[in-house]
């Protein structure tokens, strides 16, 4: 690992981030808005085969080069289940929201500020760890930068068609989730500052990286692909979950 980071990781990860948080949430509405809604679904197949690549190819590695085994796979089982605990706590937020008496419509509810909050909450996290992928290795930095950017498009979508169903307008809808998106810009930058401080911290933070990207992948992901069962289904899955590891283990090469 370096003794000190170049000055152009910074620039690395500023781009990274700010594809992967605001111009993601432009991409995700201008699926939304279009003939192009249609393909969204699909992407979840490509992105399930980007985290899972990332993960087992880039990022396991990286960490398990620099800790005990037995450390990493700790980490990884302790993340899965810190994950599982905070989707928990979200899904009970979101429940008690929905329960909640409106004042005047469904606009009423709480579901804007919930999605910038948690979706923000989420995108600095992500933000912090592909501060400290790249202050890695660029090409692991890369990796994990388009393993988050596969996973947020589809899911900004989602957060986008929350929106508009209950009653903000389309443009409204867009600088809210492009708020949250800007969180990991701000997680980047911060990820950057600190971890200079303590690079000791980088390894584990890879190990998280990875324990997110396979929670996110096979209890999130996986599922809405299971909904889908007809043999076409399955053959085109398939291909785009192949073009998804193609892609991080090619790229990354």
């Amino acid at each position: 690992m370096r003794s000190l980071v170049e000055p152009s990781t910074l620039v690395y990860i500023l781009f990274a981030t700010l594809a992967g948080g605001v111009l993601s949430v432009l991409a995700a509405g201008l699926l939304s808005l279009t003939v192009l809604a249609r393909w969204a679904p699909r992407l979840v197949s490509f992105a399930v085969g980007v985290l899972l690549a990332a993960a087992f190819l880039n990022l396991l590695p990286e960490a398990a080069a620099q800790l005990p085994v037995d450390q990493v796979g700790a980490t990884v089982l302790a993340g899965l289940f810190l994950f599982f605990a905070l989707e928990k706590a979200t899904l009970w937020r979101h429940d008690h929201a929905q329960n909640a008496p409106a004042a005047s419509g469904a606009a009423a509810r709480p579901v804007g500020p919930m999605i910038v909050f948690g979706d923000g909450l989420h995108n600095f996290v992500d933000g912090v760890l592909i501060a400290a992928a790249f202050m890695q290795d660029t090409a692991l930095g890369i990796a994990t930068a388009t393993a988050v950017i596969a996973h947020e498009i589809p899911q900004e979508v989602g957060d986008f068609m929350v929106l508009l169903a209950a009653g903000y307008s389309r443009a409204r809808a867009l600088v809210l989730n492009a708020l949250s998106g800007a969180a990991m810009l701000v997680g980047g930058v911060a990820g950057y500052l600190l971890l200079q401080q303590v690079q000791g911290a980088i390894p584990w933070l890879l190990a998280l990286s990875a324990a997110s990207f396979i929670y996110i992948a096979v209890a999130d992901l996986v599922p809405a692909l299971q909904a889908h069962r007809q043999p076409m289904d399955f053959a085109m899955q398939f291909v785009l979950l192949v073009g998804g590891v193609a892609m991080v283990t090619f790229g990354s090469a």
